[in-house]
């Protein structure tokens, strides 16, 4: 992102200095069997993630429990719903109440995971604090990172790990979750891709590399992979588009004009541009692998964060977030769909 607006502004004056080292941890001891699955991804170079914040004391036992009473009180059996956002955790203007409203979007929308990027060390704390009904999986701990929420009580997380991007200047890689939603498996993959337009080449190899994780995924989950990918449409193009059985959500749920562009500063004024020209891109972007047979069915795609936050008169983050809304099918027969 801040690539972009040293490319558009044409100044070359703030210079950005990216850390190199990759954000991975030591493998956890004895932390799960190594399925098939969990080799293919140690061979793409992963390691298990060991400081995930957990949001309950007994996370077997009490998490059983609350699941049964959710699972008897939830009003859209047949829904799932997942959040993609780019919070800008580098802009240290109004960043506590920037991050505290998107907390407050969060725990009104109540997805049932949410994919972050550019989260720090300063807003994690209080994503913690305001967000208590999530287990936080972090991809990294330095500078900046990408995170996942999982709703407890809500989302068995079963295994999770980090994939490098050997070739990264940015510290940017793969935070991967193998997990269970109202019992229906799941792999969900976000990242941040390499920012700016010469590094295009960069970018695009991590994409494939993303495409490649999820095209290997056991059929009998559904693969979500999605964020900040810094995407422009000629370069999903070059390469033929997304690879087969791999589609692009926000294609499949109608292309809707509202929900195409993430980063939009006609309408968003967090960053100043000095140029008349104002761009507009689908930075963020979500693909789908399904399971076989087919689980669930991307019906509604929708931008949140697009209201100022009071007081400080900034938008949560410069990046609009994305709600999807997922039906499962084997539940939707004699429900009326709702969103």
């Amino acid at each position: 992102m801040y690539a972009v607006l040293q490319e558009t502004q044409n100044k070359g004056k703030q210079k950005i200095s990216w850390s190199k080292k990759q954000h991975l941890s030591a493998p956890a001891s004895g932390s799960c069997s190594k399925s098939a699955l969990i080799k293919f991804y140690e061979e793409q170079g992963g390691q298990l993630i060991t400081n995930s914040k957990r949001k309950m004391e007994n996370d077997e036992d009490a998490g059983s429990h609350k699941k049964s009473r959710e699972e008897e009180s939830d009003p859209e059996p047949h829904r799932i719903r997942l959040l993609s956002w780019n919070i800008d955790g580098l802009d240290k203007d109004a960043i506590k109440r920037r991050t505290k409203a998107v907390c407050e979007i969060i725990n009104k929308e109540n997805p049932h995971v949410v994919f972050l990027q550019e989260v720090t060390a300063k807003t994690q704390p209080i994503l913690e604090s305001n967000c208590p009904a999530y287990q936080i999986i972090p991809g990294g701990d330095e500078h900046y990172y990408t995170c996942m929420l999982m709703k407890v009580g809500q989302v068995e997380v079963i295994h999770h790990q980090t994939l490098p991007f050997p070739n990264t200047s940015m510290s940017r890689n793969l935070l991967l979750v193998q997990c269970k939603i109202k019992d229906e498996n799941f792999v969900l993959m976000t990242s941040h891709l390499e920012s700016g337009e010469k590094y295009s080449e960069e970018r695009v190899a991590q994409l494939q590399k993303a495409f490649r994780v999820m095209q290997k995924s056991s059929q009998s989950s559904t693969v979500i992979f999605g964020g900040d990918l810094n995407l422009r449409d000629k370069e999903v193009a070059n390469i033929g588009g997304p690879p087969s059985g791999v589609q692009d959500i926000w294609e499949m749920t109608g292309q809707r004009p509202e929900a195409a562009y993430t980063w939009d500063m006609s309408r968003n004024d967090n960053k100043l541009f000095l140029v008349k020209f104002k761009p507009k891109l689908r930075f963020d972007r979500l693909y789908i692998r399904g399971a076989e047979p087919p689980v669930i069915d991307p019906v509604y795609m929708e931008l949140v964060g697009i209201e100022r936050v009071a007081k400080c008169g900034k938008y949560p983050s410069d990046h609009w977030g994305l709600l999807t809304h997922y039906n499962i099918i084997s539940k939707v027969k004699n429900v009326v769909s709702k969103v």
